[in-house]
């Protein structure tokens, strides 16, 4: 008499109530067409007894059924589907599995993005994870900015400023920054002049999404920024790499591009290259200026790690030089204080971060202005200042003495270049060895590894001398088991410094 009860399964021990799990095996009968409008379902006393369960619990999901006007409750004359539901065609019960909704696939009628995502977020997670060079959140004045955060929740003029023009980020902050990018940077701007952003990547979104298009073409280094070429060619545009040595991108290769073929931007991280570390010289970034001038196309300048600096002073930046408001610069604070903490600042003209502003609304209509009030707290009470000197000179011991490890222990089977300033060292395996050595290490995760270049970034700014001196040792055991197998292998001469 009532066939669709057959296939209203329990489980008591599941997370879904009991009378849920009822009311949802309900709906599907209905949705499948095996109860039509107007069809009579049983009692809440003959339910009970057909499924086993308290009377009560049938009673919670016909209220829970009719409340959502899937049937019509009569007291104490019939409960019955409501007349309201669509006439749909039986389904035969039973004659094949079906897949709950959302373990289907989904048609993408237009493309599909490449990635690795979700394997990212299942995978274990090793005992040491070499990234590609981050902060020590442990250094950092989280606590600090957290007790400001809380203290702006309760104040009735702190509510309302956190409301306040969050699309282009509060004025706060953004005049903060105005300050401070002058003094540590060297840069004439206004708050008109400055977008706050969820990092560094969606800055480089944004722009690329203004900058480029289906026939446009940009300019990105050899080897890159993965990240961001990927964000460049999703907006259609073509990418043509140049290669980098030890002075930087080569700008002579630029020119040579931009005399055949018109080239609307070019994307530098002139300061510890992404990966390679090296620094742009005063020489090239003077020449990449004049060639944007006369070419007229944008520079995307990527400044991700301005701040880390060990044995001199910074180049001032490519936006600190006179230019025609052709250069997007883009900074981040997830490398000064956590990675987690997503704000990052684009720089531009007042009309290119406009747009930006109505862009980005379209997608995210704002920050978290409690934590950039709270940010600027920071800034202007010399906090972040404070850290920064002590953080830059942890990071120097620390790359010290990971050259030093470097050298005793893994000498003869690397090269690498230590760099002035940043958080990572960018290290070259000397053949027979490869790359792909590292991805066999099942305790050991290398988030940044190249196997065209046999190299990997070893990030050393997050870990202490132990760890560092810990995750030294296992290479280097791993290393010499492979080199167990090539017993004819004479082991290279000194390597780079």
């Amino acid at each position: 008499m009532f066939p669709f009860t057959n296939t209203i399964k329990i489980d008591k021990e599941g997370k879904t109530p009991v009378y849920k799990q009822i009311a949802f095996a309900v709906i599907d009968a209905i949705r499948s067409g095996g109860l039509q409008a107007g069809s009579h379902l049983p009692g809440s006393r003959e339910l009970a007894r057909m499924l086993g369960v308290h009377r009560k619990t049938v009673i919670a999901a016909y209220d829970e059924l009719n409340a959502q006007d899937w049937i019509v409750i009569i007291p104490r004359k019939q409960v019955a589907v409501s007349g309201r539901i669509p006439l749909l065609k039986p389904q035969k019960w039973n004659t094949s599995a079906v897949l709950p909704s959302y373990q289907n696939e989904f048609n993408l009628p237009f493309r599909k993005l490449e990635g690795n995502l979700l394997k990212e977020e299942l995978a274990s997670i090793p005992e040491i994870i070499i990234d590609d060079g981050y902060p020590d959140v442990r250094l950092s004045p989280i606590d600090e900015l957290l007790k400001t955060y809380r203290s702006y929740t309760s104040r009735k003029y702190a509510i309302k400023n956190a409301h306040t023009g969050t699309g282009q980020g509060t004025i706060k902050l953004r005049e903060t920054l105005t300050h401070y990018l002058s003094e540590t940077r060297g840069m004439n701007i206004s708050p008109e002049n400055i977008l706050i952003t969820h990092g560094a990547q969606m800055s480089i979104y944004l722009a690329a999404q203004l900058l480029l298009g289906k026939g446009a073409c940009i300019i990105v280094a050899r080897p890159d920024y993965p990240v961001a070429s990927k964000t460049f060619e999703e907006t259609g545009a073509g990418i043509i790499e140049v290669p980098v040595d030890e002075n930087g991108m080569d700008t002579d290769a630029i020119e040579a591009v931009c005399k055949r073929k018109r080239v609307s931007a070019v994307y530098i991280i002139p300061h510890h290259h992404y990966p390679t570390t090296v620094t742009l010289s005063v020489e090239r970034r003077m020449k990449l200026l004049d060639l944007s001038r006369q070419y007229s196309f944008a520079i995307i300048e990527d400044d991700y790690d301005y701040d880390y600096h060990y044995t001199s002073s910074p180049y001032l930046p490519l936006a600190s030089s006179q230019h025609n408001g052709t250069v997007i610069y883009v900074g981040s604070f997830s490398k000064i204080l956590d990675p987690s903490l997503r704000i990052g600042f684009m720089v531009a003209p007042h009309n290119f971060i406009q747009q930006a502003v109505v862009l980005r609304k379209l997608i995210d209509v704002g920050g978290d202005g409690y934590m950039q009030n709270a940010l600027a707290a920071l800034i202007i009470e010399g906090e972040l200042k404070r850290h920064l000197k002590k953080a830059k000179k942890i990071y120097h011991l620390r790359r010290d003495f990971l050259d030093k490890q470097l050298k005793e222990k893994l000498g003869p089977y690397i090269s690498y270049t230590l760099p002035s300033g940043g958080m990572a060292v960018w290290i070259k395996l000397k053949q027979p060895y490869s790359i792909a050595l590292l991805q066999q290490i099942h305790s050991m995760k290398v988030l940044r590894a190249d196997e065209a270049e046999n190299a990997f970034r070893f990030g050393f700014a997050s870990m202490n001398e132990k760890e560092l001196e810990d995750t030294v040792d296992l290479l280097s055991m791993e290393i010499n088991k492979v080199h167990k197998l090539y017993p004819g292998f004479e082991r290279p001469g000194k390597q780079s410094k």
